[in-house]
């Protein structure tokens, strides 16, 4: 440790934020069905899966990253519309555990579903002409694409939070999640307010995966890791809180990479040891409210 240097050390923190705008992305679409729908979604790193390949379908189409990244979060959103509405949606009020078993088996077969259309084999996906390279922070070099996640994850954060909190329609969102039988009292439709919220949540998820294929292998396998991610995150940062999706997220991949750094053989368990500590200390989470599993 006293080997390394604050240019270093800055850098590295530099990656770990990087690593946790997909974590912050993962941990909001997660958050936000399970803030308003009390669904906990096993689909969800099989929607981050579909939004790579989307993309790499997408781009092969087009030619276009720029378009395709646009398009990506709409296209998940509308599978995701459609998983709501014929697939979740009949299980509500029955339980926790049939919706959760209900999207793991849904995850499965979306991921047997990819490896029957483009195999077993990792497909390519480049880094825009635009993004290649590196960036001079001052401290030193950094890669542009990287720098590029981290101020894209930041505007949508953004958007997400005045649509939520500045809203009509977010005050909605707010108060289904709330009271949702206060909500149908005042004449609101509160399914068309899940069927959006799901959509949103998934379409996330797809762009996270789009957003992470120029450095990830883009394999059918690819979400399974990152499901275990997305709910670290979501575990530490409290369960349906936004804020807590942001928060840890960010720390989550600020722990693994400085640990990468320095005992590059902890660096996967470092995340579940953060969970323990903040467990340990407030067991629902550094933002999430008692009871809410109840």
């Amino acid at each position: 440790m006293a080997n390394i240097s604050l240019e270093l050390l800055a850098l590295q923190t530099f990656t770990g934020l990087a690593l946790g705008s997909v974590f912050v992305l993962l941990g909001i679409g997660l958050s936000l069905i399970f803030g308003l729908l009390t669904v906990v979604n096993f689909a969800h790193g099989a929607f981050y899966m579909l939004g790579a390949y989307a993309g790499v379908f997408l781009i092969g189409l087009t030619g276009n990253f720029w378009l395709t990244l646009a398009l990506v979060p709409v296209v998940v959103g509308c599978i995701g519309l459609g998983v709501e509405r014929f697939l979740v949606r009949p299980l509500y009020g029955r339980g926790i555990d049939y919706p959760l078993l209900l999207t793991f088996g849904l995850g499965l077969v979306l991921v047997e579903l990819v490896r029957i259309t483009y195999g077993l084999d990792g497909v390519p996906f480049d880094t825009p002409k635009e993004l290649r390279g590196a960036t001079d922070l001052g401290f030193g070099f950094f890669p542009t694409y990287r720098i590029f996640i981290i101020g894209i994850t930041a505007l949508i954060v953004t958007a997400l939070w005045l649509f939520i909190e500045k809203t009509s329609f977010g005050l909605v969102i707010r108060s289904g999640a709330r009271d949702p039988e206060i909500v149908r009292v005042l004449g609101t439709d509160i399914s068309k307010v899940w069927l959006i919220v799901f959509a949103i949540g998934t379409g996330v998820a797809g762009l996270a995966g789009v957003l992470s294929a120029p450095m990830r292998s883009v394999i059918p396998d690819m979400g399974t890791t990152v499901l275990v991610e997305a709910f670290v995150v979501t575990v530490v940062g409290g369960m349906g809180s936004l804020v807590g999706a942001v928060v840890a997220g960010l720390l989550v991949g600020v722990v693994v990479s400085i640990t990468s750094l320095v005992a590059p053989e902890l660096s996967d368990l470092s995340m579940f040891v953060l969970m323990a500590l903040v467990l340990l200390i407030r067991p629902q989470g550094l933002f999430g409210k008692k009871g809410l599993m109840g």
